[in-house]
């Protein structure tokens, strides 16, 4: 199922915004902190301009999701947002390092802030992130879009943190509040950016799509009429929204007439209840078990056994 066109559409334009806005505002932050001498400002701009980064490679992503499916490509590209939002979550994962790291310096290596300029670039960070965040929120229906809304939502909240600081520093004239901003700082980019990088990891490892039970669905599987007993079961995600189901199901020996109305059936279950809109079903009239990697009856398997053991 790919991005609906409306959605795309959306997303473009709001990723076009972000980023056009991101940019100006890391110039701004970061003459601002340089003339400041404010490392929490510094470390704003860093932030940003990986916001910015991360934006661009959010674009990019929403472009190659709409690009068809080909003979090489048959999913398309539906996990080119995945990859975008891993790669946000690892940029994000360095800068915060890099913050951190600049942080314990300016602790050993103490510098006169000039908290006024802080606070006024800060209000602007506030209202701009502020304003992206709300618009990102309005269309984050998949991961790699979600990812740019948390880089954008953790600005929000840092540059109201550096705010706060430098209102205690013009108060208390205490600079140590600037490098302890930006540990902060460091800390809520780093826990946003590893929840990203979990989520993103089980879809590229096509691990089970997140609020899925393979339990649950094989329990609902069995309940419909004419399923004797589904095994084999596999579900993955193609992308953040598109999730892919292959099993194996055991129904009664009948016409194939018959057995397209369970085959509705169980399609119809996983649409409406699991959202899972692409499966591959195969259908089993005999109780099976795996042997040497692949399906066989029963009745043969233990045919086989015995023949090799007569043979020893």
């Amino acid at each position: 199922m790919h991005v609906h066109g409306a959605t795309t559409a959306a997303m473009k334009r709001v990723l076009r915004l972000s980023l056009i806005a991101t940019i100006g505002y890391v110039l701004i932050t970061l003459i601002a902190g340089l003339r400041a001498h404010s490392l929490a400002l510094v470390s704003e701009a860093g932030h940003n301009s990986s916001d910015a980064l991360a934006v661009g490679l959010s674009f990019v992503a929403v472009w190659f999701q709409t690009r068809p499916a080909t003979d090489r490509k048959t999913f398309g590209y539906q996990r080119a947002g995945v990859l975008a939002a891993f790669l946000n979550a690892l940029m994000l994962i360095v800068i915060a390092g890099w913050i951190a790291w600049e942080a314990v310096e300016r602790f050993r290596r103490p510098a006169q802030v000039e908290p006024h300029i802080m606070m006024a670039v800060a209000a602007a960070g506030v209202l701009l992130n502020g304003a992206m965040a709300a618009a990102l929120w309005r269309v984050s229906h998949d991961v790699n879009i979600r990812s740019v809304f948390i880089h954008m939502l953790g600005d929000t909240l840092s540059t109201a943190a550096v705010i706060v600081g430098g209102a205690v520093i013009a108060l208390t004239g205490k600079n140590w509040i600037d490098p302890a901003l930006s540990l902060g700082i460091a800390a809520l980019i780093l826990w946003s950016s590893l929840s990203i990088m979990r989520e993103t990891l089980n879809i590229l490892l096509e691990g089970m799509p997140r609020g899925l039970s393979l339990a649950e669905i094989r329990e609902t599987l069995e309940q419909i009429d004419g399923v004797e007993d589904v095994h084999d079961l596999h579900i993955w995600s193609l992308g953040s929204n598109s999730h892919a189901l292959a099993s194996h199901v055991t129904i009664a020996d009948i016409p194939p007439s018959e057995s397209n109305l369970i085959l509705d059936r169980i399609n119809g279950v996983l649409r409406e209840r699991f959202r899972i809109h692409h499966t591959t079903l195969q259908f089993e009239h005999v109780v099976c078990e795996t042997a040497h990697g692949c399906l066989q009856p029963v009745e043969e398997i233990h045919s086989h056994h015995d023949h090799s053991g007569h043979a020893h």
